[in-house]
């Protein structure tokens, strides 16, 4: 498995699709609604578009939140695919907050081993692959490198990124949160914490966004007891993985599984290993 040339056209096709997704946010744009009552818009489908366009020359299949879902029997023996969310954090794309993300995800036998996440306002993104690491560039420093991704390599790339934890110390156990999902049991958890830490601080933020920032070491742990997908969490796993930080499965204590008969997580908690 050649990943160094699988993750560099995940961050191509994440780029790609960031900018599709810029050609709707300023517009007027409208928001439909699925069967689960989840918002989706024209961005959520152009970006999936570009991402399968450019993802389509390794042959590898591909389980989109805005695509076609085959079934249980035909997926279960794929031991390779891509798992992505064209735009995560729809709501917040409406809100025109800008937290808002693109997911890519490469899942073997069940685990993800490669993850792309890109912001496209900030122009942070967010990338791992085993064997080779995880590492964040910079949007404010380094934009213009994004802007021409196409014609750059990715041994220049990397040597401009930042490699994964950055920060290592805080002055307070630090909880990142949804901020449009926060369930009830959620903060039971985050005050359970408060009995074990002599101060706990919060933020929050949408979108996978909140994995990238334990990866990155701004938080100690991201707990999510409520709702997700596994295109939601695929990438942020791989990404957390090489940043000596896990994303555990609450029921089974082990790490999230994908590619499942069900395409819903249990309920989880991404956490630094070092804290």
């Amino acid at each position: 498995m050649n990943y160094k040339k699988l993750l560099h056209q995940a961050l191509i096709a994440a780029v790609e699709a960031g900018k599709e997704i810029l050609s709707v946010y300023q517009t007027s744009f409208k928001v439909e609604y699925k069967e689960d009552q989840s918002p989706v818009t024209m961005a959520d489908k152009k970006a999936s578009t570009k991402i399968t366009e450019e993802l389509k020359e390794f042959n590898i299949h591909i389980l989109s939140e805005e695509g076609n879902h085959e079934t249980y029997e035909q997926r279960k023996n794929w031991r390779i695919l891509w798992i992505i969310d064209p735009l995560d954090g729809t709501k917040e794309f409406i809100k025109r907050n800008g937290e808002f993300t693109v997911n890519i995800g490469l899942v073997e036998d069940g685990l993800p081993t490669i993850g792309v996440i890109y912001s496209p306002v900030s122009k942070d993104i967010y990338f791992a692959a085993n064997g080779i690491g995880a590492f964040k560039i910079d949007g404010k420093i380094v934009s213009n490198l994004l802007d021409n991704i196409k014609e750059i390599n990715f041994d220049e790339l990397l040597n401009s990124s930042l490699k994964l934890p950055i920060f290592s110390h805080r002055d307070a156990y630090t909880v990142v949160a949804s901020r449009s999902h926060m369930s009830s049991e959620t903060y039971a958890h985050i005050e359970s914490l408060k009995n074990k830490y002599s101060k706990v601080d919060i933020i929050t933020t949408g979108s996978s966004i909140k994995m990238c920032w334990v990866a990155e070491g701004k938080a100690d742990e991201y707990p999510r007891f409520g709702s997700t997908m596994e295109w939601d969490t695929a990438a942020g796993q791989a990404i957390l993985q090489q940043a000596n930080a896990t994303l555990i499965d609450y029921e089974t204590k082990t790490p999230m599984k994908y590619n499942k008969e069900n395409f819903y997580n249990q309920w989880f908690i991404a956490k630094r290993l070092d804290s």
